[in-house]
């Protein structure tokens, strides 16, 4: 009796192992699927994105849950002088509009180099966020909602009223007369012009990424 519980354990256990074998298989096929999935769409893309910037952007698209397709990029490794905001498609592959966008006044001059998640800090925040509805700014006009995904980081987003909105001070007249962007309160913050065309693209549940040398 004492032999059949032995062998009756030893026979579950090797079930178990084998089952955590396969489950832990599964998950390495499926982050190899999407590794290869993601190299594939940055092949296709018809302008250049800081590759870095794009497979993390990617990488948290998928661990987050999104599924609308579009992914917006603000990567801030880039001088504001750039066009550092991309919007892309990702089932056609296909970038829909690249443009400038501003950071925060206390995050940098050019370059963002500093960040926070305090309220009054009027700095930029990297990291994940998920588009929400589109409303109408008393100061700024046609904005979209932005709730920060990462604790810690950028999760003060609502309470701080960040937001994507247009601004005057982003504008190529803006750049070559100071050789950058305006910066904002700690807003992603596009051209009027630009503005308009992001909420025919960002609907609501679409993500935001903003990329830094820290994230």
């Amino acid at each position: 009796m004492i032999l059949l519980f032995i062998n009756l354990f030893l026979f579950l256990h090797s079930l178990l192992i084998e089952g955590g074998r396969e489950v832990e298989l599964n998950k390495k096929t499926e982050v190899a699927a999407t590794v290869s999935e993601s190299e594939s769409v940055y092949e296709r893309l018809n302008i250049c994105i800081n590759p870095e910037a794009f497979y993390t952007a990617w990488e948290g698209y998928h661990q987050k849950g999104f599924r609308s397709g579009i992914l917006a990029i603000a990567d801030f490794t880039l001088s504001s002088d750039q066009q550092r905001f991309y919007i892309v498609d990702l089932n056609s592959g296909k970038v829909l509009l690249q443009t400038w966008v501003a950071h925060g006044k206390n995050s940098g001059e050019k370059y963002a180099v500093n960040f926070s998640n305090q309220e009054g800090s009027h700095m930029s925040s990297p990291g994940f966020y998920k588009i929400g509805e589109e409303f109408m700014s008393p100061k700024h006009g046609d904005a979209l909602m932005l709730e920060g995904l990462d604790k810690g980081i950028n999760d003060q987003a609502r309470s701080r009223e960040i937001i994507i909105h247009g601004a005057d001070y982003v504008s190529a007249e803006f750049i070559r007369s100071q050789g950058r962007c305006g910066r904002s309160h700690g807003c992603p913050a596009l051209s009027r012009q630009d503005m308009q065309t992001a909420l025919q693209l960002l609907k609501p549940g679409s993500m935001l990424y903003i990329h830094t040398s820290a994230m």
